[in-house]
């Protein structure tokens, strides 16, 4: 655990009013991590550097640097920590972009609908902006999106998919499948998706196979070449700690060097032996990293580099990924302990089918929730999704509003969920119980 390299926000920075005053300038309990990553101090330190830099040398920043930082090649430093996070070759990687329009860019060279192979498969209620560039991407080829997506939903009376349908679907319909495009972790329920059983019935059924790696990279352990997956994306600025908005990254497996070349090429995709002599021919990069288009931040590359560099100090996922399973298992045991807690087969199916009439516990104000995200650690990552109960009358926003009020601080999903994310970089033990705890004191005083 590594808490020390980063800044924390203050019980009284969160709006922790409930708290004695003595307490009010104390570390928050922030777990919040699988929507914005803490400052690590690092990538502060390193983007006041490049302000220095910039300050001092401006344009001579991109060949000649203090700290031997070049900007020309400053992506460079970042690429050998994100092939170790997804577990690719460096050739693969490119630090770039943002996260949709990085999706664009690979669905551009990996979509291609023909007659009888142009459906996109992908979950039920996939992150909005990927669900919007699904369906942007097939009106670009003329198609109907509600023919060409292919949606993957639960089973009735369960939140979260099983292996089993995934892969009965490829194998079904994988004739009429152009890609396969699945989140690592689904964002909502932080269902970890068996990533290499996907990959591999994929490619059985002659498919493409794409992730988006959101809430996946940095979170848990990734072999992206040896599954064979053909492009992934990413941001940073979640468990990767870069920032807000902070830049984004892909991947491209290697077996396609030399098969496709860049149909929106830009100058910092091109050979950088040349990039600077400005030819007319344009000349890419091996591999992932002709991919790119235009020069990167600065600024937000090198805090991104300065969260990379507690990834390498505490031993990258292999050390990462067992404290991360402890962490999010403690406070899973503490939530079942709850008073409130109702397990979630007894809510499922009345929550799937949009049943909100009152019921005996909701006339007596009576809160509750239960938890949707999977319980076996294999199929999740540093995340549990709460449902909270009666649905649809506002429980969720009051527990919200009074975990803040403690110092607390989750991610609301309206109408009725809170994520809670102990990362393991930063959060502790103490960080678990204490948010239990507050959560039986708020719900205590709660009423529907």
């Amino acid at each position: 655990m590594l808490r020390h390299n980063f800044a924390l926000p203050s019980n009284n920075a969160v709006g922790g009013t409930c708290l004695p005053n003595e307490q009010a300038d104390s570390p928050s309990t922030y777990l919040c991590g699988n929507s914005l990553g803490l400052l690590p101090k690092r990538a502060a330190e390193l983007v006041n550097e490049e302000l220095s830099v910039w300050g001092s040398l401006a344009v001579q920043g991109h060949f000649s640097h203090p700290h031997g930082r070049e900007w020309m090649n400053i992506a460079d430093r970042v690429h050998p920590y994100l092939a170790r996070l997804v577990g690719a070759r460096e050739s693969e990687v490119a630090c770039m972009g943002t996260l949709t329009a990085n999706l664009h860019l690979m669905m551009n060279l990996f979509y291609m609908p023909t007659s009888t192979r142009y459906k996109i498969l992908c979950e039920a209620r996939a992150f909005p902006s990927d669900q919007y560039a699904f369906a942007s991407q097939v009106a670009l080829h003329g198609l109907n999106p509600k023919d060409a997506i292919l949606e993957v939903s639960p089973r009735e009376g369960e939140f979260t998919l099983r292996e089993d349908d995934i892969l009965k679907v490829i194998r079904e319909q994988g004739e009429t499948i152009a890609l396969v495009l699945f989140s690592g972790i689904q964002y909502y329920t932080g269902q970890w998706f068996p990533m290499k059983s996907i990959a591999q019935a994929a490619k059985e059924q002659g498919c493409m196979c794409g992730f988006d790696l959101a809430h996946a990279i940095g979170n848990v352990p990734l072999s992206l070449h040896d599954w064979r997956v053909d492009f992934a994306v990413w941001c940073s600025y979640k468990y990767l700690n870069s920032g807000p908005g902070g830049i984004a990254g892909l991947y491209m497996h290697d077996s396609w060097e030399g098969k496709v070349l860049p149909k929106l090429a830009g100058w910092w995709g091109h050979d950088p032996a040349t990039r600077f002599q400005m030819p007319p021919r344009f000349s890419p990069i091996r591999g992932a990293q002709g991919l790119q288009q235009s020069n990167p931040s600065v600024l937000a590359t090198v805090s991104l580099l300065g969260s990379l560099g507690v990834f390498e100090e505490a031993g990258m996922m292999e050390s990462i990924r067992p404290r991360s399973i402890t962490l999010t298992s403690l406070l899973e045991r503490k939530l079942l302990e709850s008073k409130w807690f109702v397990p979630v087969g007894e809510v499922a199916e009345k929550y799937l089918r949009g049943d909100n009439r009152p019921t005996e516990d909701s006339e007596k104000g009576r809160p509750g929730f239960t938890i949707i995200t999977p319980s076996d650690p294999e199929s999740r990552g540093a995340q549990l999704s709460l449902l909270f109960l009666p649905i649809g009358v506002g429980i969720m926003q009051k527990v919200f509003d009074g975990l803040l009020r403690h110092g607390v601080v989750g991610d609301e999903r309206k109408p009725d969920v809170i994520r809670l994310a102990p990362a393991p970089l930063y959060n502790t033990a103490e960080d678990c119980e204490r948010a239990a705890a507050v959560m039986e004191t708020v719900l205590d005083s709660v009423k529907a």
